[in-house]
């Protein structure tokens, strides 16, 4: 983490997202909403864009027990439907998607396919293990500030990324702080053993510590192949009165959740999971058995929320991406998308890399109902703009809302920086 920030000029245009928080009458609201549901993307004109393309990229993992998949592709929905109504300022996006399987050299060429061969103007929806990790020196030197759902610690240490979710470390912080607020003893976290474990755990290690109660760290490979297993050592090592929190992508959480019901331990601990796990995928396979018992931090909103970005993100999967499942992942993509568009319509004069770059790192005060707070990029040495939210729980095959916007812990000594930051900017 970048020790201090220095003179950071306050750039920034004020960009809203289109029927965003400051909607100022009842009117106003109902004819955002119902535009919403019948386009459910930021629109500049009628009928296909037929302009020269802005092209825009992203690198993703996607490998067995690992896929973030669903948010490029609702990137790339919500980039088709503003195609479909004329595009931004009359230009398509042309969206390039690279897939990856965590191996650097993979990832290294992704990036300089990006941008050397494709020619890509900026990066958007990247959601990659590793990728930060690899390719941030290049992404700088290049002139890119990408927009992207964070997993390595260095899409939060930088100056090149803003995210709009917070990643494994703080997502999981959430779920630990919430488990030990309902008087858990003990908290087990249990996680992928895939890159940046040691990252993941830091901030739970250091919310237990001030809670005085001790912390197990555990890692499975994964696809997990002996569910069972897992889900006892869980519960053993947690005891009585303690909890788990697992950090998975939701088919992983699944089969040791299930486990856990299969072995009758629903009920033995605290059950939490990080972001990946709001989804009604996971609380419709798991069904009634699980109801209020699974607590998920939540990083964006429910996926069954009425704000216009609700509606227009349930229209746009309905319309354009049917197999696409509602949750975290998708709610993902559909912001990343929604926060470059909106930057891209602002520009002046000609689409160039360093015209889009521009338009985002300066966005500032971005308005969804699908974020507990407005969403910023803005030149600065670290980002975490993403740093409150909230905790779902399935309740019949739907993820419900249990505890409604809080901050993440400044415990975690990366949340307190990037307070102190936001506090002196205006943030």
């Amino acid at each position: 983490m970048v020790a201090g920030f220095g003179a950071i000029a306050a750039l920034g245009i004020m960009v809203a997202g289109y029927g965003g928080a400051g909607a100022s009458t009842a009117k106003t609201t109902a004819k955002a909403t119902a535009h919403a549901a019948s386009v459910p993307c930021i629109t500049s004109g009628s009928g296909k864009a037929t302009g020269s393309p802005i092209r825009l990229g992203a690198i993703v993992t996607n490998q067995p027990g690992t896929s973030f998949t669903d948010i490029t592709n609702t990137a790339q929905a919500y980039f088709t439907c503003v195609n479909d109504h004329g595009g931004v300022n009359g230009h398509p996006i042309k969206y390039y998607i690279e897939q990856e399987q965590t191996n650097p050299a993979q990832v290294a060429a992704d990036a300089k396919k990006l941008v050397q061969s494709d020619k890509v103007m900026g990066i958007v929806g990247n959601t990659s293990i590793i990728d930060c990790a690899i390719n941030g020196n290049y992404y700088k030197a290049h002139g890119y500030y990408i927009i992207d759902s964070g997993i390595a610690s260095q899409c939060y240490s930088s100056s090149y990324s803003a995210t709009v979710n917070m990643g494994p470390r703080y997502s999981s912080d959430g779920a630990a702080q919430y488990v030990i607020a309902h008087g858990a003893k003990k908290v087990v976290f249990d996680q992928s053993n895939v890159p940046g474990t040691g990252y993941n755990v830091g901030g739970v290690i250091d919310i237990a510590k001030a809670a005085h109660i001790p912390e197990v760290s555990l890692t499975e490979d994964v696809p997990i192949s002996d569910a069972n297993s897992v889900a006892l050592k869980e519960v053993q090592d947690a005891g009585a009165g303690g909890a788990v929190v697992l950090n998975f992508t939701p088919p992983e959480a699944l089969i040791i959740l299930q486990a856990a019901q299969k072995l009758g331990l629903e009920n033995q601990v605290q059950w939490a999971c990080s972001t990946p796990c709001n989804t009604n995928f996971l609380s419709s396979a798991l069904g009634p058995a699980w109801n209020g018992k699974l607590h998920v931090n939540a990083e964006l909103n429910l996926t069954n929320e009425s704000g216009p970005d609700g509606v227009a993100y349930r229209a746009l999967l309905k319309q354009y991406a049917p197999s696409i499942a509602l949750g975290s992942f998708s709610e993902m993509g559909f912001v990343e998308a929604k926060i470059a568009v909106t930057a891209l319509m602002g520009v002046k004069g000609a689409y160039t890399t360093s015209s889009v770059n521009t338009a985002f790192v300066n966005v500032k005060d971005f308005k969804t109902d699908l974020l507990c707070k407005p969403w910023y990029y803005q030149k600065l040495p670290v980002h975490l703009p993403n740093n409150t939210d909230r905790t779902v729980t399935p309740d019949n095959g739907v993820m419900v809302q249990q505890q409604g916007c809080f901050a993440i812990s400044p415990v975690d000594p990366e949340v307190k920086y990037i307070r102190g930051i936001e506090a002196s900017r205006g943030l």
